[in-house]
């Protein structure tokens, strides 16, 4: 008994192709009908048979395809979020990268604004100093001067009636 579709209907293709012609016609042949029938029979029991095997196999082949196509997605999926994280990283950077940049920048100006306003202050500084230096300076040279002629009008006049010098009268 043969086992497949495939097989009966070689085996019934055999039996037509060597019957023997109708006399007087070569298209026409005869055939066994009980033994055509029967061929014919078995081909339709096995039919429904391998048809719902066929069925089994085109329906695990549209699940494995949407299995694939699902994992495709996700794969793509994780992929596309993948990328996007690493161009919000990447956008981060840059704007750290700027902002350091930024604020290294500010921290030059600040340093060379500190450095100008101390410059000026140090200058301002000893300028009053040295005006102030220059002053009593100029008071001492007066005070000196004084003092001599203080001095000068003690040694060459009566000691009784020596004028003493007063810093107090002199600095008003």
């Amino acid at each position: 008994m043969a086992s497949g579709v495939q097989e009966l209907l070689d085996m019934l293709f055999e039996m037509v192709d060597e019957a023997k012609n109708v006399p007087l016609s070569s298209d026409k042949c005869m055939l066994e009908r009980d033994r055509a029938l029967d061929l014919i029979d078995d081909i339709r029991a096995q039919f429904p048979v391998e048809l719902d095997e066929a069925k089994k196999v085109v329906a695990a082949r549209a699940d494995m395809m949407a299995s694939a196509k699902r994992e495709a997605d996700a794969i793509r999926r994780q992929a596309e979020e993948r990328a996007k994280q690493m161009l919000a990283e990447e956008a981060i950077l840059l704007q750290a990268r700027q902002r350091a940049h930024e604020m290294m920048q500010q921290a030059e100006d600040r340093s060379r604004e500190l450095k100008r306003a101390a410059n000026e202050y140090c200058e301002d500084a000893l300028r009053r100093t040295e005006e102030a230096v220059a002053e009593a300076y100029d008071e001492l040279k007066k005070s000196r001067a004084r003092f001599r002629a203080a001095a000068n009008a003690t040694a060459g006049g009566s000691t009784a009636s020596r004028p003493v010098f007063d810093a107090a009268a002199e600095e008003e």
